[in-house]
């Protein structure tokens, strides 16, 4: 979020606007937590994960009084528009406050899942499936000293976008997603054609898949055929980091973009990147319409994997 973030205070200041941060999300706009943004605020961040003005998740932003004091911090100070960067609750979250308050609102797609409608790529997602793939690399030199097979767990509790990206790029030899059902015995017949000449092999399996985790699908199979196995779930590593070209790039392009959709006249609308061209959705379609997996690349890892 830090290359959004940069882009968005430098582009606005060379509109002419001022540029204010807000410490800590909705929390830090109930609260009045802000903070005057010059150019040189956003100096040497561009390489740093996370975010520099924080996060949270706010319980009082999702109630009507929370919002209303949210509103009121704003226009105390005159702030007239505000850019979010987040995933579907940040959004769900500014869709409404835009819609109750009368407040422009233009949304950065910031997630790790890759999972919001009208954007091909979100801010994270690339970070984080080279970083599970640089950990899974290591992973299959063990896996492939001891002969043994390694089921790893990656983020993802309602889509397969990172599993299945990370299991392509690692040549692994079953991904399971929560897109397709996990098929105990497909996974078995393919164990049982490698018993002889392959001894060593990499599951990837996101979080939210129909079997219930990494854990539940390696004991299922050693249930079944008795293969010994390891687990690691990546977790929360896949998060952090410093960020890829193409996050970075993406980040500084959509920065940009949303302060001239804010210049623009957008109210409730998300930024994103289809086909490498910048659009605007509303912003409620972003959390409410589905973006589906590619199934082609689905039919692929099927193919790898005989």
């Amino acid at each position: 979020m830090n290359a959004a973030i940069r882009s968005i205070v430098r582009v606005g200041l060379q509109r002419g606007l001022r540029m204010v941060g807000v410490h800590h999300g909705y929390s830090g706009l109930i609260a009045g937590d802000f903070i005057e943004l010059r150019a040189f605020s956003v100096s040497n961040i561009i390489q740093r994960g996370g975010t520099m003005l924080k996060t949270d998740r706010s319980k009082e932003f999702r109630t009507p009084e929370g919002r209303q004091r949210a509103a009121d911090q704003m226009r105390r100070i005159g702030l007239d528009a505000l850019i979010v960067l987040g995933g579907n609750g940040t959004f769900q979250g500014g869709h409404i406050f835009s819609t109750e308050h009368n407040i422009p609102i233009v949304g950065v797609p910031s997630t790790i899942d890759n999972d919001l409608y009208g954007t091909d790529w979100t801010i994270g997602y690339d970070t984080a499936v080279n970083t599970a793939i640089y950990n899974i690399d290591k992973i299959r030199d063990t896996a492939d000293a001891l002969e043994r097979t390694f089921y790893i767990e990656v983020m993802g509790r309602a889509t397969g976008f990172i599993a299945l990206d990370v299991g392509l790029a690692s040549g692994a030899e079953y991904i399971s997603i929560p897109e397709k059902e996990t098929k105990l015995e497909v996974l078995l017949e393919l164990f049982n054609r490698q018993r002889v000449t392959k001894r060593s092999n990499i599951i990837i399996v996101a979080e939210g898949e129909d079997e219930g985790g990494a854990m539940n699908l390696a004991q299922r199979v050693k249930a079944a055929n008795g293969m010994d196995y390891r687990v690691t779930i990546l977790g929360h590593i896949q998060r952090g980091g410093s960020p890829t070209a193409r996050d970075r790039i993406l980040a500084s392009r959509l920065g940009a973009f949303a302060v001239d959709t804010i210049i623009a006249g957008g109210r409730s609308t998300m930024v994103g990147e289809m086909n490498g061209h910048l659009e605007t959705v509303p912003l409620i379609d972003s959390f409410t319409k589905s973006k589906t997996i590619d199934g082609a690349l689905i039919e692929l890892s099927d193919l790898l994997s005989m």
